[in-house]
């Protein structure tokens, strides 16, 4: 059996190979089961939740997730999330890889969003604003390069330091023009796509200061207490997400403007299986706001542990 490593799985899944994958298997569909979600009673600290997201290809792949959710590592200098991908063959079931599942799932929720972006972005985007310094961040720089012209990135987050740690780590990768935003009003209203990878609870993108033709790329705020985005934005944009049944009920972007009443099911125009279908157009003009909300779905894992096995067996 195939293993890899962090870097491994990084080197397996470059961004061009990895958001056709994907616009691929959003074309073709796979068997996706509701994952599966279990928490795990732990004394003295929060309980811990183990996820297992399934999927498979008939005859050809199958695999899962298997990912571990333990808040109080932070307090054993540890990381909250483990994760690693089993990939095996759907016609004899021999297991053929494990996966690094953190790096699998930082490179294809990266790459989703570029593929929305490539349907929904402005061809000529060319500024691209990063909200957020984790470890999503430079993915989302890598993977938004691969289908537009960026030639400058800022950068905001909370810790300044950080912010300009993150912009001297995609400096010295990329050659373009990286600069460190002070006040994220500001940078808001220059960016041609803004993508947001955050935990907060609270918008933080403000739909009165985005720039028309402007795309929004919203990837934080998973659970349905969590918020990237306010109403102004949300009744603004032209709405898509990657899973509809994913986004309808996790994604506080989606959940709680619907709770409300501000938007209703219909309102979103099209996820990810329609773009790459072509069952609907994508950006209408160069003036809308376009918004892409992505919770993530084990459609991708598979896709990216297909590429990133048949790319290391090479």
């Amino acid at each position: 059996m195939l293993l890899l490593s962090e870097d491994q799985t990084r080197q397996a899944l470059p961004f061009p190979e990895l958001i056709d994958s994907l616009d691929e298997i959003f074309r073709s569909g796979c068997v996706m089961p509701t994952r599966h979600h279990h928490d795990i009673e732990m004394q003295g600290e929060p309980d811990a939740t183990m996820l297992l997201m399934p999927a498979w290809v008939p005859g050809e792949y199958s695999g899962v997730k298997v990912a571990n959710v333990v808040p109080g590592n932070s307090d054993r200098g540890l990381p909250a999330v483990s994760a690693q991908y089993l990939l095996c063959s759907a016609k004899t079931g021999e297991m053929l890889a494990l996966i690094d599942g953190g790096e699998l799932t930082a490179r294809r929720t990266a790459a989703a969003s570029a593929l929305a972006a490539r349907y929904l972005a402005r061809e000529d985007a060319g500024h691209l604003l990063i909200v957020g310094t984790g470890r999503l961040a430079p993915n989302l720089v890598g993977a938004h390069m691969a289908v537009r012209p960026i030639s400058k990135v800022t950068i905001w987050g909370r810790s300044q330091h950080k912010a300009a740690d993150f912009a001297r780590q995609i400096s010295a990768t990329y050659s373009i023009n990286v600069t460190v935003a002070e006040e994220l009003e500001a940078a808001l209203g220059e960016a041609d796509i803004i993508s947001a990878a955050t935990l907060s609870n609270d918008p933080l993108v403000k739909g009165a200061l985005v720039k028309p033709g402007a795309h929004v790329d919203l990837v934080g705020a998973f659970k349905p207490s969590m918020r990237e985005s306010d109403d102004d934005l949300i009744k603004r944009a032209d709405l898509f997400v990657d899973t509809r049944d994913g986004c309808l009920v996790e994604g506080g972007d989606i959940v709680q403007p619907l709770k409300a009443g501000l938007i209703t099911p219909e309102d979103i125009r099209a996820d990810l299986y329609d773009l790459c279908r072509g069952t609907y157009p994508g950006r209408q003009s160069n003036d809308a706001v376009t918004l892409f909300k992505s919770v993530g779905a084990a459609l991708e894992d598979l896709a990216g542990a297909m590429l990133a096995y048949k790319t290391a067996s090479k």
